[in-house]
């Protein structure tokens, strides 16, 4: 069963949309044998999130790139792979750091068993992925490597929270740098770097899907105020219910000019004043100087895209930027 790839993003060239196509049909093969054990419980709990879906965002950034070299060299599949294991192992280590019980429609792994079987699948995801990342080479290990340290760095920070002479919104941007932003970047170097392209154009890809990354954070701020349930695929709200600060709640505490306002996002939003939350917030000017933070993000990518060699894929990246935008509403 192959994924879909991670938006309905039209892809105008029939030959791109088909080489993407088929490398998702590719990665999706691989995804599931590598995480296949002789025992028979590791590959049910591994298997548990592939099969509850995903967006294969990061495979999709991974393939795109790899347009910029050849696009069939054959580290590209198993690169993407290793992309996609490090997320997913990353999921399973978050949702018992938040106690989630729901991941992606399904009960995620620490409620279906109990938070060691999620850490200790998660551990073994990223063994696998290390295993494949062996036969790709010390540079593509290399940028695993710096590219783990800051997904990790970025989780502790955002656990511990700003310090106390740190900007909050600072703060909040440079967690989704290295918490989001990384992987994605990594996923543009990883395709760039394994169908050989040039120098340049893996900076380039790099810079612009981390940029991407941070944007698509962004826009799934201002959903979770402003969107239905069906757009953003979560209840709106939820953010807020869990006192989780998002960048507009940052902007709207740091002007501190309603105080009923400022009352309800002091903390974890209770049931009966959410729906009043929602409102307000939604109003408040916070929600605009987040979405200009957002476009911000999105035209540092599309600099850098607008530099890169005039193929289909410079159009599906151009294409996606404009998604990001128009998703955010």
């Amino acid at each position: 069963m192959s994924a879909p790839p991670v938006v309905d993003l039209p892809i105008e060239d029939e030959r791109l949309a088909q080489d993407v196509a088929n490398g998702l049909a590719a990665v999706e093969k691989l995804l599931r044998s590598s995480v296949e054990s002789e025992d028979a419980f590791v590959t049910e709990a591994s298997k548990h999130l592939i099969e509850a879906g995903g967006k294969r965002f990061r495979t999709l950034m991974v393939l795109l790139a790899a347009q910029f070299g050849d696009p069939s060299a054959p580290g590209v599949v198993p690169g993407a792979v290793v992309i996609e294991l490090t997320h997913l192992g990353s999921l399973y280590h978050d949702d018992v750091m938040d106690e989630a019980p729901v991941r992606r429609g399904s009960p995620s792994a620490n409620a279906r068993w109990d938070n060691t079987v999620a850490i200790l699948t998660g551990d073994y995801l990223f063994a696998q992925a290390s295993d494949l990342l062996a036969d790709l080479g010390p540079e593509l290990i290399r940028i695993q490597a710096q590219t783990f340290s800051r997904l990790v760095q970025g989780q502790i920070r955002e656990t511990i929270g700003p310090r106390a002479d740190e900007d909050p919104i600072a703060h909040y941007l440079s967690v989704l740098s290295d918490k989001t932003g990384s992987l994605i970047a990594a996923s543009g170097r990883f395709g760039a770097l394994l169908s050989g392209a040039p120098a340049d154009v893996e900076e380039r890809l790099s810079r612009a899907c981390e940029a991407i990354g941070v944007a698509w954070q962004l826009g799934d701020d201002l959903l979770d105020v402003a969107s239905s349930g069906a757009q953003s695929g979560k209840t709106p709200g939820t953010d807020l219910k869990e006192g989780v600060k998002t960048l507009p709640v940052l902007y709207a505490l740091a002007a501190g000019d309603h105080p009923r306002l400022t009352a309800l996002l002091s903390g974890p939003v209770a049931d009966e004043d959410l729906d009043e939350a929602l409102t307000l917030l939604h109003a408040h000017p916070g929600m605009a100087r987040a979405r200009a933070e957002l476009v911000a993000w999105v035209d540092r990518a599309r600099a850098d895209i607008s530099g890169l060699p005039d193929i289909p894929a410079k159009d599906a990246f151009l294409a996606l930027c404009d998604y990001v935008v128009e998703r955010s509403g």
